[in-house]
């Protein structure tokens, strides 16, 4: 019953005239808007420039607070400053698709949504989300939980790219994390915006080389779930599948790029830090993952890994050594294996890049520059270009 009220709400924008204000993006007014968790409840009040279509609902496991926005510009609006009584990770906000924005907020408890309505300042036309949270038992909230079907909320998938006909080896880039989930950032430099750029600029070197057809699992910056990158990889007919990532950690000295690829388990522990930290991009972003299985199994998969497992292994060397022929700053352990969602896929070789650090300030500078990126750039290419070879020669490369 609840469910069906808040999805009434969605569409409850208070008047004919409040619709007329819909022509352009609403924006968020941080000075206008607070998240208070305190008292065993929750408060959310979101100042918008304009009325929007809305729905909230909640996720278990762990427990999430989501609101869906067709759409809203947050601006530069920091969780800082909004949220109040939770630290500053436990809220994000940011694009989705093209035209749909996400809140998330996580929960310290089973909290359930007892109200929520928007409000219409008929003088000007802004508009006011108010959204309160009361105590509920454990039972209750898993029973409520789950993203609600209804009609024209689903998420528009993101583009898939056309699978290429030329012969040319196609080689899927993904750009680490996106949208919401932005990723590693240290001093205005964010992982997600970085590592779009240098997809961008890797895609536009394998195209010029004339053997590659380079294709972008996101070509903007916007939010796409873990398992949908390796969907678009595979609907491209992918050969190859290199995800782009930068990492940040407590100790600024630490730099260099490390090529992953999987691994049952991490070796030590700043490898199996950093595979916790991209494998929960599907998490940060509100993706319900009830039901979902964490491992991949079953006697075709372990098949298929049987070619594509020593092939991505063969890959990640060519490209090790072609990183460091290239001139790019190198890790003291440059290739790593751990547990990678986003390289579970058995039909295609696939390799997790981490750029550099940018918790190193040196890093940081570099790797935000057009020339600072050249010799990783160079490297992937030659390194690709060498392992083409090599693979030829062991045998052709399979179309998928």
């Amino acid at each position: 019953m609840l469910r069906a009220i808040w999805l009434a709400l969605v569409f409850a924008l208070c008047s004919a005239g409040a619709q007329a204000q819909m022509a352009g993006l609403a924006r968020l007014d941080a000075g206008q808007s607070r998240i208070v968790v305190e008292g065993g409840g929750a408060a959310l009040d979101l100042g918008l420039s304009q009325v929007v279509p809305w729905r909230v609902f909640t996720l278990d496991e762990p427990r999430r607070l989501v609101l869906d926005f067709r759409a809203v510009d947050f601006g530069q609006a920091r969780a800082a400053d909004l949220l109040q009584g939770l630290p500053e990770a436990a809220l994000r906000f940011g694009a989705m698709r093209p035209g749909w924005s996400r809140l998330v907020l996580d929960l310290p408890a089973p909290l359930r949504v007892a109200s929520a309505e928007m409000r219409v300042d008929a003088g000007n036309g802004a508009a006011r989300l108010q959204v309160r949270l009361a105590p509920t038992d454990a039972e209750s909230f898993m029973h409520d939980a789950g993203i609600p079907q209804a009609t024209g909320w689903d998420m528009i998938p993101a583009a898939v790219p056309k699978p290429n006909e030329d012969g040319r080896l196609v080689v899927a880039i993904d750009a680490g994390h996106g949208g919401i989930d932005p990723g590693a950032q240290r001093d205005g430099v964010v992982e997600a915006r970085l590592m779009l750029t240098l997809a961008h600029e890797l895609a536009d070197a394998l195209q010029r080389t004339g053997d590659f057809q380079p294709v972008l699992t996101r070509s903007e910056d916007v939010f796409v779930p873990l398992s949908e990158r390796m969907t678009l990889a595979r609907a491209a007919g992918a050969d190859v599948f290199i995800s782009l990532h930068v990492d940040a950690v407590d100790q600024p000295q630490v730099r260099g790029a490390v090529v992953y690829t999987q691994g049952a388990e991490a070796a030590d522990r700043a490898t199996a830090l950093m595979a916790e930290r991209h494998n929960r991009g599907d998490l940060l972003g509100g993706v319900d993952l009830a039901g979902q299985d964490d491992t991949v199994a079953g006697v075709l998969m372990d098949l298929a890994r049987r070619e594509t497992g020593p092939a991505s292994e063969r890959l990640a060397t060519a490209l090790v050594t072609h990183l460091r022929g290239a001139g790019a700053a190198m890790n003291d352990h440059p290739h790593r294996r751990a547990p990678l969602w986003v390289l579970n896929a058995a039909d295609f070789p696939s390799v997790l890049i981490e750029a550099g650090f940018i918790s190193n300030p040196a890093e940081r500078t570099r790797l935000d520059t057009v020339i600072g990126r050249q010799a990783i750039i160079l490297g992937i290419v030659s390194g690709l270009q060498d392992w083409a070879q090599s693979e030829s020669a062991l045998g052709p490369l399979q179309r998928r």
